[in-house]
């Protein structure tokens, strides 16, 4: 088994080294960018200083994106599987006519 290699990522112009797991090193360092490009984003809106303040702000707004998309996608789940069952119950009664 490899141990986890020390990959270099940079947030908001500050080094920070991580221990990776071998072949997770290029979905750490897209984390890392889309992190860095979030928190550019809430620093630059002007409205909050201070790296820890904005790490919390740029957290709750990620966490909340998720949870949305999280409920969005149990939405359409939801949505679509009296759909599917309607759809599989039509496809069944065209088969069973063309069968007879």
């Amino acid at each position: 088994m490899t141990s986890p290699q020390p990959i270099s990522i940079i947030i908001l112009d500050k080094e920070y080294k991580v221990a990776c797991p071998v072949g997770e090193q290029t979905a750490l360092l897209a984390s890392a960018k889309y992190l860095n490009d979030k928190m550019r984003e809430v620093r630059d809106s002007g409205s909050i200083l201070g790296s820890e303040r904005i790490a919390v702000i740029t957290a709750l707004n990620i966490a909340n994106d998720y949870l949305s998309s999280q409920a969005a996608k149990n939405h359409i789940s939801e949505d679509l599987s009296p759909r599917l069952k309607n759809l599989e119950t039509k496809i069944s009664q065209a088969l069973e006519q063309s069968e007879s």
